[in-house]
């Protein structure tokens, strides 16, 4: 905890001591004290903004780790599956998430959904190619005890490789907690009236360069916090059922 004190100390007192320095002007680089300015003045906006954003993280993140996690089940049970949508799932991450914004706003319209399936395309790839490969590292020599006594593919599965294949699923969901709210605000830049990134845009348009800082740091300790909640309740979860 003083570690973490002593480096926001560090990093408020580099922020204070360049704009001394190099005489920002605030439009560009706003003092610490203006942003906590105006975070406690805009805090009812704020605070409304950063519900919006926390449910579309929240519905965007539970089904891109269902998704994700039931893709890579499918796979598991089937090589031919996994060598035709493995190449696609690779293929489809070399798109730019921020250039389908756009086409989802187009599609969606301008209300929760395009931002909750940014958040679902930007969490069930981690998901998936960590459970995927997971469910891949089952000890060949459990799997051949099992299939000697008979035991169907099915129980296999669910016995022996999701299992095994927890940890690995444990990784990529706290991989894609840090990166939900990503997608959420891409969301919300691209077309939205309500949400962090919004209030980002619409403050940026009217140089409040100190309320985008602050909305900004709003997001940050929600991803913070919100990664950091997904970590202890796989924790728990584990550890309740022997993983």
């Amino acid at each position: 905890m003083k570690t973490v004190l002593a480096l926001i100390l560090t990093v408020l007192a580099l922020w204070q001591g360049l704009i001394w320095l190099a005489g920002m002007p605030p439009f560009l680089l706003p003092a610490p004290a203006a942003v906590a300015e105006a975070l406690w003045l805009n805090r009812i906006e704020i605070a409304r903004n950063a519900g919006f954003t926390l449910t579309e993280v929240v519905l965007g993140f539970t089904l891109g780790s269902v998704i994700g996690a039931a893709l890579a089940v499918a796979m598991g049970f089937s090589a031919r599956l996994t060598g035709i949508l493995r190449p696609i799932l690779t293929f489809s991450q070399t798109i730019p998430v921020f250039a389908l914004a756009p086409i989802l706003t187009l599609w969606l319209g301008f209300g929760m959904a395009p931002k909750i399936a940014m958040t679902v395309l930007i969490v069930f790839f981690p998901v998936a190619a960590a459970f995927l490969d997971g469910l891949g590292r089952t000890p060949q020599a459990a799997l051949d005890l099992a299939q000697v006594m008979g035991a169907s593919r099915g129980r296999i599965m669910r016995h022996l490789r999701i299992p095994a294949a927890l940890p690995h699923l444990a990784t990529g969901l706290r991989l894609a907690a840090v990166y939900a709210p990503i997608g959420a605000v891409i969301g919300e830049w691209v077309g939205g009236a309500r949400g962090l990134g919004a209030l980002m845009i619409h403050a940026n348009g009217r140089m409040k360069t100190d309320l985008v800082f602050a909305a900004l740091l709003v997001l940050s300790v929600m991803t913070v916090i919100f990664a950091r909640l997904v970590s202890v309740a796989l924790s728990r979860i584990w550890r309740r059922y022997g993983v």
